[in-house]
């Protein structure tokens, strides 16, 4: 395995090595499809959910780079997999139900089946490997947790997760990377500065609002 696979991996949320290279979300994803490291495999979630919060995401493109048939079946599968294990851990993203429609048809039954195993906790295949459960969940909880937006000190995973799912409603990947930045006081460039006054500010205006949000609760109670 090339050590600048886990490089990169180290930026999309499963730090095995100090990351030193620039992010190809969809070079590494179609590279972990081909590896016959189970660690990589098991990681898989991670670094999906990572790329595409962060809006890096091509699954077309990513099953572009693979030309043998059996590594583009291997991505689909380590996609339904992911999707069944966010699903399990009762995780909402707003890219799934996209992503889940560019997998093959008949891809449906192979995320139940995975999803089966995943709540009855039972080993299941994905390809040759054979894939823990109880792995597959512990390596996402902890990398995820790690990767996330630095909100992990205040919130529980769940919460944070519906957190990001909340935000994800309201702002675009682009307005939420802004508003993230601004709250952890990153530097902007002119261009951000200028888009985050005249687009991002507003949402986070009216969110801030005591009235609406009263009246947001009080739809929520019907």
């Amino acid at each position: 395995m090339d050590e600048s696979l886990y490089n990169k991996l180290t930026e999309l949320g499963f730090p095995l090595f100090h990351n030193k290279e620039p992010r190809d979300a969809n070079g590494t994803l179609a590279e972990m499809a081909k590896s016959t490291d189970l660690r990589l495999w098991e990681g898989f979630p991670v670094v999906l959910a990572n790329s595409a919060e962060k809006g890096l995401l091509d699954y077309g493109d990513a099953k572009r780079l693979l030309d043998d048939n059996r590594d583009k079946n291997n991505l689909d599968r380590l996609a339904a997999m992911s999707l069944a294990l966010y699903k399990n851990l009762s995780l909402k993203f707003y890219w799934t139900k996209k992503l889940q429609e560019k997998l093959p048809a008949g891809s449906g039954g192979l995320l139940k089946e995975y999803l089966a195993k995943l709540k009855d906790a039972a080993d299941f295949k994905v390809g040759e490997k054979t894939m823990s459960p109880a792995r597959l969940k512990n390596v996402f909880n902890n990398y995820y947790k790690q990767a996330s937006s630095g909100l992990s000190d205040l919130l529980s995973t769940k919460e944070q997760f519906g957190l990001e799912f909340a935000m994800s409603q309201v702002f675009s990947p682009k307005q939420k990377e802004l508003f993230l930045k601004k709250l952890h006081n990153e530097k902007l460039n002119k261009t951000e500065r200028e888009y985050y006054s005249r687009v991002v500010r507003k949402k986070v205006q009216a969110l801030a609002n005591s009235e609406l949000n009263n009246l947001a609760q009080k739809l929520m109670r019907y």
